[in-house]
């Protein structure tokens, strides 16, 4: 099996990875707060995470792989007051919470699907899991972690600290916090701002709301991560992923609930993708460059001048690796939409190629030994795209009867696009499985061959004319040696 090197974000430096159990990965992904549509900023880490799910599965591990859904306790802010999301959202479409929670879950599934994202082998709720969530607040609270403040009860990071360490995740130091923290309007049943919520106490007028020892309310947000994870991967699991930005407080906090209750973080590799800024500028509605996923597949948005498919964003976020910033644009993207073009073309052309039992040695056991160098170094698809593309360059020198390849390099070349490209990047032809495109395919095919037999018979005006109309229709076409080939 092929060692794999990821980013730690908890000792802050690459590591050989080493699951718990030999042959076998526990990962677990913070998914989506279900109250809106999935937009620009879900793509990243869904795509992330498959592309590290199918690579551990093409090595030969068995994955198990656990995304939640926050169905519940995800207040505004981030914060431990205010409204809960989902049910500000159900109050204002006039539904119930649940209603909001399978609309958007349905939504934000159906874009992953089109984003070619595999389905999560489990795919826990938070509301699905109150009675381990309750269990979890008395054992912090058993450990002497925890605080009861008129029916709410919150973790006690001082008390927490002088046995372990807070903040060793994020880097942040607990005299730092205390130092540039204030009284927060709302939060007097606290003994610090910094402390935060297991367990709140619920409003009469809030909806979702379950009995417990201290009071009828709701668990925090941080804790369902930590009862849902231990459930389903164990007290101890290999990687937890999730965006930048919940590194601190929502990681934080859920390695400190984990080592409060069971004295170990529960965690060997904490993994996170950075974030997808648009033109320079954090994505975020009030500054009115928030995008959701449909609109980029509709076009139907302002900051674009046209649709972008699912494989075209897919491809555009694999360009950057997962810990980089990646700034969207427009240009960005039309550049993505011309280099997938390239890609799916020459994965096309790859099994009809022809061999040559004379020919030597092409380089392409080497090309894909750097493919698999590179996605073994903490996931770097940039890298691993840019040797695929090498391979792209040997397919077009062999169609241009440039160069020969013999029947091994050519079986590597299929290797590379159909298990590599498409099977480990998620890559894939839109089209392969369309029948509106096959009959369209046929009906193109109809017109080429007029342009065929109009050039045989010397009426260039006629075959002129027959481009310039399919290129106005959006098709292009490229005269090659073997035919005529189209795109649209």
């Amino acid at each position: 099996m092929r060692e794999f090197t990821i980013y730690n974000s908890l000792s802050r430096k690459k590591e050989k990875f080493e699951p718990i159990h030999p042959g076998m990965v526990g990962l677990y992904v913070c998914g989506p707060t279900v109250y809106g549509d999935a937009h620009l900023g879900h793509a990243r880490p869904g795509i992330t995470y498959d592309v590290l799910v199918r690579l551990f599965r093409n090595l030969g591990y068995k994955v198990r792989y656990v995304r939640n859904i926050t169905d519940v306790g995800h207040l505004e802010n981030d914060a431990d007051e205010g409204d809960d999301k989902i049910a500000k959202k159900a109050k204002l479409e006039q539904l119930e919470p649940m209603e909001i929670v399978q609309r958007y879950t349905n939504r934000y599934h159906d874009s992953m699907r089109l984003l070619n994202t595999l389905s999560p082998d489990i795919e826990p709720r938070a509301s699905g899991h109150i009675i381990e969530q309750i269990a979890l607040v008395k054992n912090i609270f058993d450990k002497g972690f925890a605080y009861e403040s008129n029916g709410s009860v919150y973790f006690d990071v001082e008390s927490y600290n002088r046995q372990y360490r807070y903040g060793v995740l994020s880097g942040r130091q607990l005299e730092d916090l205390q130092s540039n923290s204030r009284a927060l309007d709302g939060q007097d049943d606290k003994k610090s701002s910094f402390d935060f919520a297991l367990w709140k106490k619920a409003s009469p007028e809030h909806i979702m709301k379950w009995p417990s020892p201290w009071s009828d309310g709701f668990p925090g947000w941080h804790l369902e991560c930590s009862a849902m994870s231990a459930k389903y991967l164990g007290d101890e699991f290999d990687i937890h992923g999730g965006g930048m930005d919940l590194l601190f407080p929502h990681h934080e906090c859920e390695l400190a609930q984990n080592t409060a209750s069971r004295g170990k973080s529960g965690v060997r590799y904490w993994m996170h993708n950075n974030m997808i800024t648009i033109n320079g500028q954090k994505m975020g509605k009030s500054l009115g460059n928030f995008i959701t996923l449909d609109e980029l597949f509709t076009g139907n948005h302002k900051m674009i001048i046209q649709p972008y498919s699912p494989m075209t964003i897919r491809f555009f976020i694999l360009q950057a690796h997962y810990r980089s910033t990646l700034d969207f644009s427009n240009e960005a993207l039309l550049a993505s939409e011309k280099g997938l073009k390239k890609l799916l073309q020459a994965s096309k052309d790859a099994a009809g190629l022809q061999v040559s039992e004379t020919a030597g040695d092409a380089g392409v056991a080497q090309i894909v030994e750097n493919i698999y160098e590179a996605l073994c170094d903490d996931l770097n698809t940039p890298i691993a795209v840019s040797h695929v593309f090498d391979a792209v360059r040997i397919v077009n020198q062999v169609k241009d009867k440039q160069i020969s390849i013999c029947n091994e390099d050519k079986e590597r070349l299929v290797f590379i696009f159909e298990e590599l490209l498409s099977g480990v990047l998620g890559i894939q032809d839109e089209k392969s499985d369309d029948k509106s495109h096959e009959v369209l395919d046929g009906v193109v095919r109809m017109v080429l061959d007029m342009r065929t037999d109009a050039k045989k018979n010397k009426d260039f005006a006629k075959s002129d004319k027959i481009r310039d109309d399919l290129k106005a229709l959006g098709i292009e076409i490229k005269d090659t040696k073997e035919g005529t080939e189209w795109n649209l």
